[in-house]
């Protein structure tokens, strides 16, 4: 379901969008809601990343070894 919103922008900035969605063939509301929707889109996989690298740490890794040696025998000389 669309809504329509109303926003408040200076002149220069709407005149200055209005230009460059002309060159680009779309409208000004068209190229806002197009940033804004990549703006929501890149900010959710942001999240997701996050909580996946969350929990990928409180797993924890193995690393397929059965233990790990101590300071002295990686020191050995």
């Amino acid at each position: 379901m669309k809504q329509n919103i109303t926003i408040s922008l200076d002149k220069d900035l709407i005149q200055t969008g209005k230009m460059i969605a002309a060159q680009q063939g779309t409208s000004l509301n068209r190229m806002l809601r197009l940033e804004l929707e990549k703006i929501i889109r890149n900010a959710r996989q942001y999240d997701m990343a996050k909580q996946k690298a969350i929990a990928a740490m409180k797993t924890g890794f193995y690393s397929g070894m059965d233990h790990y040696p101590s300071k002295d025998e990686l020191h050995e000389r």
